[in-house]
């Protein structure tokens, strides 16, 4: 009887065993994981500048009256509004895209006084120049997201890119 329970159960060098193996499969699936999560926060952000920027173009037709989307940094945080040309955005309405996601260099959105911004007129077409929000990751990662404005009549397209080794990235 004494024999039969001390049979039962893991030795020690089992679960040293089982748990070397959940080590290994952790720092295999970790790098993996980190890049998915880094995707999907570039992808949301990219996602929202562009419902910002066709939210402010539907709101400029129905409103008959200039509209933009303005895009800023607050907090270390890209944050991003929608509102009628001439008005100033209230701190409460400035929606924050992901932690991780930052406005690149390649952003040729008109900017005013630390502010980018599109404008779209009374028609949906884009009021003054034509431009690109370009969104990179703040840590690691070579991935970005843009959001064009491709013609005057406000047609805007998103594109993705992934650095290859030894050229640089760039939204095109």
């Amino acid at each position: 009887m004494r024999q039969a329970s001390s049979i039962r159960g893991f030795t020690l060098i089992e679960l040293m065993a089982v748990v070397a193996i959940v080590g290994v499969l952790m720092a295999i699936a970790a790098p993996g994981w980190h890049s998915f999560k880094n995707r999907q926060a570039l992808n949301v952000a990219q996602q929202e500048v562009l419902g910002a920027m066709r939210e402010s173009q539907k709101k400029a037709i129905h409103h008959r009256r200039k509209w933009q989307t303005s895009f800023r940094k607050q907090g270390g945080r890209v944050q991003w509004a929608t509102h009628s040309v001439g008005e100033v955005p209230l701190d409460g309405s400035w929606q924050t895209l992901p932690r991780n996601v930052q406005l690149d260099r390649e952003t040729t959105l008109h900017r005013s006084k630390g502010v980018r911004s599109v404008q779209f007129d009374h028609r949906g077409n884009v009021h003054g120049r034509l431009g690109r929000l370009a969104l990179s990751l703040r840590e690691g990662g070579s991935m970005k997201r843009c959001v064009e404005i491709s013609t005057l009549l406000g047609v805007m397209r998103s594109e993705e890119t992934q650095a290859q080794k030894g050229k640089r990235t760039s939204c095109a």
